[in-house]
């Protein structure tokens, strides 16, 4: 399968401003400096595009919940193709793994309640649901007591997506990634997707799913047109209609809050009559159907209604309804502004007088919860050999300039990072660890006294603490 690109055009010919594209992407720079891609359509046609390096065009980007809206629409196809319906009970699905005594609110539980996040849970199973099934997160979803009848109101409930997926799967046999591939991938041209799956296999369905930001604007660019793609009907439109309208109530609508004005199928409606699906820390795919526009983002906030904001103040509301008069010279200043974007390095010097008496020497940590046991710098060649509780990796950083490598993540896994380091002061190292194809990045910062070495870490988001208790080392 070939990838298609989407057309381009100049943002003047589909009625947007390239002066006021040019004021969102220095307002997000100044108020957020934490967005790694964007790109807008109008028109069916991308008018602005944008990557901050290390970040890349070629890349993936985890979505978190931005997936559950992927979900949603194989749930959509899969009643299209007849082998479900939203009034489908729950528990139907899954005879095997129904605790003894079923509880009456989950006997009423049904597929539509799922996609609503109206389960009549009090808070989110995810948590309770992996740890309460072992392997089996079906059954850890089904023991769990559900204090209210279904269609109560509006809790935000992962849990209730991963069992979409896992009915999904039930249908069809095949994992929503295997599903959805000639259905929707292959025909939007979305190559190379992955997504997380659980112990027995099933996709997490509501996070987990990777994919570009030019695929995440395509999916919109999809729902925008109707489920129509290059005039070929991928999605009933009746289920567009549905999956994005207010199903459920999630908060006061007359407020400033993207986050209150309602909820339908795995979509939130917002602000401007739009609608949208996100994932945490800043993934968006914004449709707005007035004005005939998909605008997809990833990036690494703590604050999303800050971006949200934005994005009305300075492409939302300037569009205009016709094409307005081009103007080379601000086209010109936002095209150079677009390909020289860039995440700030960490600001200080490239060496130190003390980094020479530090190169070649190790240092043994005080136990910790980081597991660390040992690290040798090399200042020299930019690089560190660190020991840990599941064995030697090497760190590398450029001075100046991101350098690519791999870092140990989550489950003893490895992620591409790139990594830059720069002097603070004589006596302190800072390294910026960026893992571009998620939204954290990680300081790490060496402070040295003597013998001594002080390892302070911190992570930009994330759904735990920001930081770590220091590493405490000395010099043997």
């Amino acid at each position: 399968m070939a990838n298609m690109s989407l057309p381009r055009a100049t943002p003047e010919s589909q009625g947007v401003s390239s002066t006021a594209l040019l004021g969102f992407i220095k307002a997000c720079e100044k108020k957020i400096d934490a967005l790694h891609s964007m790109m807008l359509l109008r028109h069916g046609k991308v008018v602005a595009e944008g990557w901050w390096a290390p970040y890349a065009a070629h890349l993936p980007h985890i979505l978190f919940s931005l997936s559950k809206s992927f979900t949603s629409t194989a749930v959509g196809l899969a009643a299209a193709e007849g082998r479900l319906t939203v009034d489908d009970l729950v528990i139907s699905f899954f005879p095997d793994d129904l605790p003894k005594k079923v509880d009456p609110n989950l006997a009423k539980m049904r597929i539509r309640h799922l996609l609503s996040m109206s389960t009549g849970h009090a808070e989110d199973t995810t948590g309770r649901m992996i740890e309460g099934g072992g392997d089996n997160f079906v059954r850890g979803f089904l023991a769990l007591p559900v204090e209210n009848e279904p269609g109560a109101p509006f809790v935000y409930n992962s849990g209730a997506s991963y069992m979409l997926s896992a009915i999904v799967q039930k249908v069809t046999g095949k994992t929503l990634l295997e599903y959805l591939t000639p259905r929707l991938f292959e025909p939007l041209g979305i190559e190379g997707a992955t997504w997380e799956s659980c112990p027995r296999g099933i996709n997490m369905g509501g996070w987990g799913l990777n994919i570009r930001t030019e695929d995440i604007a395509r999916f919109g660019q999809l729902y925008l047109q109707k489920g129509v793609w290059n005039g070929k009907r991928i999605l009933p439109e009746a289920w567009v209609q549905e999956a994005t309208r207010k199903q459920v109530s999630n908060g006061d609508p007359s407020t400033p809050n993207d986050w209150a004005q309602g909820y339908g199928y795995q979509f939130w409606r917002c602000r401007h009559g739009a609608y949208r699906g996100d994932g945490a820390f800043g993934q968006y795919c914004i449709v707005m159907p007035a004005q005939d526009a998909v605008l997809a983002i990833t990036s690494g906030v703590p604050d999303m209604q800050a971006v949200m904001n934005l994005v009305w103040e300075h492409i939302l509301l300037p569009m205009g309804d016709s094409p307005l008069p081009e103007d080379p010279a601000a086209q010109k200043k936002l095209a150079r502004k677009l390909a020289s974007l860039a995440l700030r390095l960490p600001k200080g010097s490239p060496s130190s007088p003390l980094a020479a008496s530090l190169n070649g020497k190790k240092y043994v940590f005080e136990p910790n919860e980081s597991k660390v046991q040992s690290l040798v710098l090399d200042f020299e060649r930019g690089c560190a050999e660190v020991e840990a509780e599941g064995g030697k990796f090497e760190l590398t950083w450029g001075y100046g300039a991101w350098r690519n490598g791999a870092v140990p993540w989550d489950r003893g896994e490895s992620m591409p990072a790139a990594s830059a380091g720069a002097w603070k002061d004589e006596r302190t190292f800072v390294l910026l660890q960026r893992l571009y194809t998620t939204p954290f990045y990680q300081t790490h910062t060496f402070e040295f006294d003597g013998d001594r070495l002080t390892l302070n870490q911190r992570i930009n988001v994330s759904f735990g603490p920001l930081e770590r208790a220091p590493l405490l080392g000395r010099a043997v």
